[in-house]
């Protein structure tokens, strides 16, 4: 471990055990990926981290479930995590398992260190639990929804361990003011600010009604809350609570964290709880807290419900990683929802990388082989260098630095928006100077030079593209650097990258097509994978567990394991459920209740009369899009108020994916206002 060189400590989330792997884990995974990639490059002391969150209650009844043990279950889909990004070729520098004994050993350090320095005090707690969130629902009341997902809650009674999370409030506004680049970007922080404005409650950090966890050092009885639990695993897999000196020199030197990235879902837990453990433990804060925007499908949240989750295994087969790679950086403004179909994948894959780098490539490596016998020409530095080479070096400059700059502010998307103008402007150079043309000259040794100036001009610009694409698309652009003759892209100094490091006279490597044109063939042999895989897997019910959602991966991945079968005397009859009268009505009005983010008022035309609803479906559905919907109530449920406004009636919507996003039920058919659903 080397003192002389800057360090650099990057993480994703570590992806909760209860879900394979699905292309939201993928985009987490790459962009901290290709972020450490770029910084081995810079010459940093780079340590990229990334994991399995296995312990908690979600886990322990999932298991059950399937009819396996948690370890079991956890050792398995935690095996596919890893098996998907090795053949990915994600470089990690550490696979942390929240089952492995280091981690346990660190956490209840954790615990021990809170608990000494008087954070930690043992009381009893009486409320409302979100298992599906790991959440306590300290606000909410039995029968009303959790704040984050929307699911049913649970209503606990236990004795537990309590963190004065009360006591960190002024600390932490006063951290976020003393670091306002923190978190980002701004918009999570504001969010982060007025959540902590708002008054925060002593947080309940153990467990008793389930054993699935690490124990409470010295009351075994109890289990460590589970984000507690998981947040740690930062600081433990770098050595921290290690009693091995080389551990904890270790820790010593790559912490704190300088970027966590994580899915827009859990910015609570990392921005809020985390900071406030750390602070009270008296221990360095990481220095930045990155938040990414959710992958969609085709606009829609990817849901297993919905059928739409897609497996990065199907694009892998058929396109390649550097494809979905590519795409999730220029395809998506990073910290923004992005939206993800295999049309625009193929698109942008025959658009950006086969015509664009790829036949770049192909065609002025070919006419070095063809015109020098595969040796890069010496460019002429009189005669034959004109206003257009001058133009292309100053061009690729500038590139450099503003490729860098982008690049190190998130702005992924706009850094190769700059760099593909650099590969069109050597595009266009080629077809104007027409190298092919100045070749049939074959006896004028001016034409010759002004050949060879044309082909190194584009071999060197070439060089400059590959290395600073490299961190995104690494398998591909090293292929082209082998081709150019070139060894170890990886290796290449991005502190010294400049225009003329093209040495005269090295030999290229074999030529062939790195990014071979699909077809529609290949959209439709990945939809057909998909397919395939949804029918092996067997269909979900929407609102039950069994929803997924694909956000960026997140430490919040759902349950795709089936729900418990319930039990014999749970079943109801035909006349409880006639019960419940379930009746069609159209949207006249919607609009926002005032200071309320997810609730919107609504009047429902239901033939008889017109009802006024409260809905908590802000997030998922603006108001003027619901207008003339066709929808159904629950109409005869007992008037309650929220924020003040009488709801007469409970809007049916299906609940999925990690929040808990709704989904309203509705109608192919025209179905008149008032009818019954029976």
């Amino acid at each position: 471990m080397s003192e002389q060189r800057e360090k650099f400590y990057i993480t994703t989330p570590i992806y909760y055990v209860n879900a394979r792997p699905h292309i939201g884990h993928t985009y987490t995974t790459v962009v901290c990926d290709a972020i450490a990639r770029r910084h081995r490059m810079l010459g940093h002391d780079t340590f990229f981290l990334t994991g399995t969150d296995e312990h908690g209650q979600k886990i322990e009844r999932s298991a059950t479930a399937a009819g396996k043990t948690s370890q079991q279950l956890t050792d398995q889909v935690s095996g596919e995590f890893r098996a998907l990004w090795d053949r990915m070729g994600i470089s990690y520098d550490k696979f942390i398992r929240t089952t492995s004994p280091e981690h346990k050993r660190g956490v209840q350090a954790m615990f021990a260190l809170l608990q000494e320095r008087g954070y930690i005090y043992k009381g009893s707690y009486t409320g409302q639990y979100c298992v599906f969130d790991e959440l306590y629902a300290d606000e909410n009341t039995p029968g009303t929804p959790c704040p984050v997902c929307g699911r049913p809650t649970e209503t606990v009674q236990e004795e537990n361990y309590f963190f004065k999370l009360s006591a960190m409030a002024e600390p932490l506004l006063k951290l976020y003011e003393e670091n306002p680049g923190l978190i980002y970007p701004e918009t999570r922080r504001n969010e982060v600010v007025a959540f902590v404005k708002g008054g925060l409650r002593d947080l309940s950090i153990s467990r008793t009604t389930f054993s699935w966890g690490i124990p409470v050092p010295g009351d075994p009885a109890h289990v460590i809350y589970v984000w507690l639990d998981a947040l740690c695993n930062y600081a433990t897999a770098v050595g921290f609570g290690s009693p091995d000196p080389a551990d904890q020199q270790r820790y010593q030197h790559y912490w704190p964290a300088d970027v966590h990235m994580i899915g827009k879902e859990i910015v609570r837990f990392h921005c809020v709880y985390w900071p406030a453990f750390l602070l009270a433990a008296a221990l360095p804060m990481p220095k930045q807290i990155v938040a990414h925007g959710w992958l969609l499908f085709e606009e829609s949240k990817m849901s297993k419900s919905r059928g739409n989750i897609v497996r990065s295994e199907t694009i892998l087969e058929v396109l390649g990683a550097d494809a979905l790679r590519y795409f999730l950086f220029r395809e998506i403004v990073f910290g923004q929802d992005g939206s993800f179909s295999f049309d625009a994948l193929v698109q942008r894959f025959n658009s950006d990388l086969a015509n664009g780098l790829g036949n770049l490539a192909s065609r002025t490596l070919s006419m070095i082989g063809r015109y020098f016998q595969g040796e890069v020409p010496y460019p002429s530095a009189t005669i034959a260098f004109t206003a257009a080479e001058a133009d292309i070096a100053k061009l690729a400059g500038e590139t450099i630095a503003e490729y860098n700059r982008l690049f190190e502010a998130f702005q992924f998307s706009r850094a190769l928006e700059c760099l593909w103008s650099l590969l069109s402007a050597v595009d266009k150079y080629i077809v104007e100077t027409q190298p092919w043309a100045v070749a049939e000259k074959e006896n004028d040794r001016d034409a010759r030079a002004r050949l060879a100036t044309i082909l190194y001009t584009s071999a060197e610009a070439l060089r400059i593209i590959t290395v600073l694409a490299h961190p995104i698309i690494p398998e591909s652009t090293a292929k082209i650097f082998t081709q150019l003759g070139l060894s170890n892209i990886a290796k290449t100094d991005l502190n010294a990258l400049r225009w003329g490091q093209l040495n005269v006279g090295t030999r290229l490597g074999r030529i062939e097509p790195v990014f071979p044109r699909a077809d529609k063939s290949a959209i439709e042999r990945m939809q057909q994978m998909e397919e395939e895989r949804k029918n092996s897997a067997g269909t979900a019910t929407a609102g039950t567990n069994g929803a997924t959602a694909a956000t960026g991966a997140t430490a919040t991945a759902t349950v795709e394991a089936p729900a418990p079968p319930a039990p014999a005397d749970a079943h109801i009859t035909i006349d409880d459920f006639l019960k419940v009268e379930l009746r069609v009505g159209t949207v006249l009005t919607a609009e926002k209740v005032e200071k309320a983010d997810k609730l919107l008022r609504l009047t429902v035309d239901i033939g008889t009369e017109v009802r006024q609803i409260v809905a908590g479906i802000a997030k998922a559905y603006a108001p003027e899009t619901l207008v003339g919907r066709k929808v159904v109530i629950v109409a005869n449920l007992a008037p309650r108020k929220l924020r003040g406004i009488e709801s007469q009636g409970m809007i049916v919507a299906a609940s999925f994916g990690e929040e808990g996003q709704p989904a309203l039920a509705s109608f192919l058919e025209d179905v008149p206002n008032g009818a019954r659903l029976r």
